[in-house]
């Protein structure tokens, strides 16, 4: 059951012109082995993301802005300053929280997906407050560190194997008492991926030899109708010393 319910989610029809209001559920489990195979059986390979960015094969893609970043933002519990989200895709979250007190750094390994996100973000109110960047973020050097960090359909993306990488970049890449945001997705017991299962103590096991303490770990109560109860809201701050 769990199988067939990770690429559910309530997206919307894609058309010349971006995607209009129309919902309709896509993905199941074949929708993920279709796009596991433009891949090529490695959840790493740049060319393969890139591929189902230009074919719009992106199941993980909600076609609106992340319900709780939405909540986040309007009741004003989001840090001001230089804020990152990696694996951003079209941009929704990082316009959402884009403001004259936040500036949004979009990064995505696909310049497909990055080209969609600088046109829908060009019509923004708070356009200049958002940067779009193509470049793989293990190696990414930015010129500042950043107060928070975002993460949703990433994490589960990368092979399990790099991990404690992907920790170890958290901490480069936030500042001293920086904050890490995720949405922690697919929480459930299935095998293979991507997306591969995640767990809090996943997390846990990774973030803490670089510092990290959990402030929060709640059930993600704006979570999609599909992704209910695969969801939990995770907030870590990065200690000082």
């Amino acid at each position: 059951m769990a199988d067939e319910i990770f690429y559910r989610a309530s997206v919307q029809v894609s058309n010349e012109g971006g995607r209009n209001s129309t919902d309709i559920n896509v993905g199941s489990w074949k929708e993920r082995e279709m796009t596991w195979h433009v891949l090529g059986g490695k959840s790493d390979y740049p060319s393969g993301w890139q591929k189902c960015w230009e074919e719009d094969r992106t199941p993980w893609d909600l076609g609106h802005v992340t319900p709780v970043i939405q909540h986040l933002v309007q009741t004003d519990a989001l840090p001001k300053g230089r804020i990152l989200i990696p694996g951003c895709g079209r941009g929704y979250d990082v316009i959402a929280m884009a403001s004259s007190q936040r500036n949004v750094v979009g990064l995505d390994l696909s310049e497909a997906a990055i080209t969609k996100a600088k046109k829908l973000a060009a019509s923004s109110a708070n356009a200049n407050s958002t940067t779009f960047i193509v470049d793989d973020f293990f190696t990414w050097q930015p010129n500042e560190p950043f107060e928070l960090i975002f993460y949703y359909t990433f994490f589960c993306a990368i092979d399990p194997k790099t991990r404690p990488a992907w920790a170890s970049r958290m901490a480069e890449l936030l500042k001293p008492d920086g904050e890490l945001l995720i949405l922690m997705f697919p929480i459930s017991d299935h095998v293979c991926g991507p997306p591969y299962k995640v767990s809090v103590s996943d997390y846990e096991e990774v973030l803490a030899p670089f510092g990290f303490k959990a402030i929060s770990i709640t059930e993600n109560e704006h979570a999609i109708e599909f992704r209910k109860g695969y969801e939990k809201l995770g907030r870590w701050k990065r200690t000082s010393n």
